[in-house]
């Protein structure tokens, strides 16, 4: 296996932001009060200061450890407890004390479960929505193996977006995700439009693996092609040396680029260094609303 090469220093624009350590001290100690994980911690996320700093998170349920291997990610693998029944509760209920206005949920990918979690997902929107009735719902699943009735429980709890990452573009995933499938995960956001289409979709990607621009130009067309209406692109960064090595390190002008190549495509890209799937979610979906009235 490749190991990353040392690209340090980091550029200076892929430094997050100062934090106010007691405010994110707080939140942690209310996770671990509420029995829940976030992934930014799993994923050793760089913008978890700045968020945690803000009162905000991505609540990551069905646990913390992951069924699949994926060469990107530093959430933990391995056989994963069954998911915890007072999970979607307690979800509500946190979001519900730091009042948020727009909830982002992801989780693991729990191949071991018969519908990969979806119905845990389901509670957990319906426990928001009960809790909170003026909240926005975003989730942000996994691909299901590509089940649609599995998927259609996830979207029957009516969230009002719905992301699926594709992370790579196709030519990268038998390398980076040897267990997903491209086309699979384009069928999600394409099966998500066509019969929810009051649910908006959305999904990120990563930039920096040794992908070609025209190949993402090519993503971004197949994306539009399935109904997608919002994609995230970000810097990828390599959580340790047995993840894998970063190719290439973009600068802030590329990703304007890609946002004026997306509008030309008909999408609207939000995209940026330090962008992830669920950064500023909130602010992203209201603009995105605005864009599309």
């Amino acid at each position: 296996m490749l190991r990353t090469k040392n690209f340090s220093p980091k550029p200076e624009f892929l430094r997050s932001s100062s934090k106010n350590q007691r405010a994110v001290q707080k939140l942690r100690r209310m996770l671990r009060e509420f029995v829940l994980h976030t992934v930014c911690e799993e994923a050793h996320c760089p913008n978890l200061g700045k968020c945690f700093s803000q009162g905000t998170a991505t609540f990551l349920i069905l646990g913390k450890i992951c069924t699949r291997n994926c060469w990107f990610c530093a959430v933990e693998k391995g056989t994963p407890a069954p998911p915890d029944p007072n999970e979607p509760e307690q979800v509500a209920k946190m979001a519900e004390k730091l009042g948020l206005k727009h909830i982002v949920i992801t989780s693991v990918t729990r191949d071991d479960l018969e519908d990969g979690g979806a119905e845990h997902f389901a509670q957990t929107v319906l426990q928001i929505k009960k809790a909170l009735p003026h909240a926005t719902v975003e989730v942000l699943t996994p691909d299901f193996r590509g089940n649609f009735k599995a998927l259609e429980k996830v979207l029957e709890a009516e969230p009002e977006v719905f992301n699926h990452n594709l992370e790579t573009v196709p030519r990268l995933y038998e390398k980076v995700r040897p267990k997903a499938d491209y086309f699979r995960s384009l069928s999600l956001i394409e099966y998500a439009h066509k019969n929810f289409p009051q649910i908006l979709t959305k999904s990120g990607i990563m930039v920096g693996l040794g992908e070609s621009k025209e190949e993402i130009i090519e993503l971004m067309g197949d994306l539009k092609q399935a109904g997608c209406s919002l994609l995230t692109i970000g810097q990828y960064l390599a959580p340790s040396k047995k993840h894998c090595p970063v190719a290439k390190y973009y600068h802030p002008e590329e990703y304007k680029e890609l946002e004026e190549i997306g509008k030309g495509l008909g999408l609207i890209v939000f995209a940026g260094p330090l962008v992830r799937s669920s950064y500023c979610a909130g602010e992203v979906f209201a603009s995105l609303k605005g864009e599309m009235k």
